[in-house]
């Protein structure tokens, strides 16, 4: 299980694990060096966005996931989390005594992951609104942002071990050495694509049908069919993405609150949250996975990518050369996907996992991560930036306690004769919402001081006793 570790030497600690990171300090370029404070700070804030939109999206539905075709904020969270795995990845690998040691070290973390994921994304946990626990295991949902890392996590790191030995430790001069060097990468990021490719737009989606299980509608327990009959659509109730899920999962496991449910068809509320249209089409009642079968073998490719970037560390010497190459290459990825969706070649869509999605949100996480490493690791203007950098290195902790709401459980579990009356709430409606005179104002705020700030000081706490909760 994850564990709660007190320790004097700076690992790099991640949502993902990473394996012995001694190596990892000194695949950067020397035993001296130090770690690499912004990819820290990445991670952190990463985090820090997740629970940004995940508390304040309600009220702000602009940066809360998009309800079907484009990209918001919230969106750009998956991916940042995979990409960082990815340079992670290549960093603690890049020493391996023992290869048998280190696929048993990366199985047994997924495993890990892949525990977590399901207690805390599967049902069991409540939190932090409810004050119960427990799900029915018919209902259980299977897949979730844990189980998503754990798949791109095992994948690459294996990937990463076993074609080790064919890979240059110095590169020749060429535009395309590093990509010649670790062709293997990118012969299983092809695959993945063309795999993903074929079966999304290969797959026929016959007529379907569901039992509304949301016992707040009025067709609770009704039989509800959908109409489709076609082949590579790519709307809410036809995709192949969503066909895999029911036949591979069942319908029953799968998400039950989809964001498609802040679609025009869907509610007069759109983009907020609000009731379903009572014409509304079947398929806004239907459940519908977002980190399911399909899109999240696409997502392997986003830790492919990221793995490229942790390459150019270990084999590229120069702050100039290290950020000439990763900008360069975001600016294209960026502009691939971007060309892919303006022309209705294939959308943004973070619920498919959408090649153009891949491009634009790998291109992003490659501009805000060179734009860091220009700040703190080569400007050295690490300060400003502490807050985020505790939080990344105790990413779990934070997720855990936080984004997944354990802690606010906690205290919610004590309340004053009503289950509404808790510290929490009377503070967010008394020192926010009130102060500010608005609920949308006074819930950001809310969700900057009293949850990420929060959490930022608390891990400088921890950090300040190297302590740190490792899987």
């Amino acid at each position: 299980m994850a564990e709660i570790k007190v320790e004097r030497s700076h690992d790099q600690h991640l949502l993902v694990p990473e394996e012995d990171t001694a190596s990892t300090r000194r695949s950067l370029a020397g035993n001296n060096r130090p770690r690499l404070a912004s990819l820290d700070i990445f991670r952190g804030l990463t985090v820090a966005l997740m629970i940004l939109v995940d508390d304040a999206g309600g009220d702000w539905p602009m940066i809360a996931h998009a309800p079907w075709n484009g990209c918001n904020l919230a969106d750009f969270v998956m991916p940042f989390f995979l990409f960082i795995v990815g340079v992670s990845i290549a960093l603690s690998l890049k020493r391996i005594s023992n290869k048998f040691e280190a696929c048993k070290k990366v199985c047994f973390r997924t495993c890990k992951l892949l525990f977590w994921g399901l207690l805390l994304q599967g049902g069991f946990s409540h939190a932090p609104d409810e004050l119960s626990y427990g799900v029915d295991v018919t209902m259980m949902r299977f897949c979730g942002i844990l189980q998503r890392i754990a798949l791109s996590y095992l994948v690459v790191a294996l990937i990463e071990i076993f074609t080790k030995d064919l890979h240059e430790e110095n590169l020749s001069t060429g535009r395309l050495s590093i990509f010649k060097s670790y062709y293997c990468h990118w012969i299983v990021g092809v695959s993945v694509l063309v795999i993903y490719l074929a079966t999304l737009y290969g797959t026929y989606v016959p007529d379907w049908e569901f039992v509304v299980n949301d016992k707040d509608s009025i067709l609770y327990g009704k039989i509800q069919s959908v109409s489709c009959g076609v082949r590579g659509k790519l709307n809410p109730p036809c995709n192949a993405v969503g066909y895999v899920d029911r036949k591979v999962l069942g319908i029953n496991h799968m998400y039950h609150h989809p964001a498609w449910r802040r679609t025009k068809a869907c509610t007069d509320d759109s983009p907020y949250e609000g009731p379903l249209l009572q014409d509304a089409p079947s398929w806004c009642h239907a459940p519908f996975e977002p980190e399911g079968i399909l899109s999240s073998i696409s997502a392997i490719l986003s830790t492919i990518i990221g793995v490229h970037f942790g390459h150019i560390i270990i084999h590229m010497k120069g702050h100039s050369a290290r950020l000439k190459h990763w900008i360069s290459t975001g600016l294209v990825l960026l502009t691939l996907g971007l060309t892919l969706h303006f022309t209705h070649l294939m959308p943004l869509n973070k619920q498919l996992y959408s090649f153009s999605y891949i491009c634009v949100t790998s291109g992003a996480a490659a501009l805000v991560f060179s734009s860091l490493y220009s700040l703190v690791d080569v400007l050295e203007w690490k300060h400003m930036f502490l807050p985020l950098k505790w939080i990344g290195m105790n990413a779990m902790l934070v997720y855990v306690m936080g984004a997944e709401g354990i802690l606010a459980a906690f205290f919610n579990g004590w309340y004053y004769r009503h289950p509404h009356n808790t510290l929490i709430n009377w503070i967010r409606e008394h020192v926010f919402i009130r102060v500010w005179h608005s609920k949308r104002v006074g819930v950001l705020m809310y969700v900057i001081f009293a949850e990420i700030l929060f959490w930022g000081l608390v891990t400088g706490v921890f950090h300040r006793f190297k302590i740190y909760w490792k899987l």
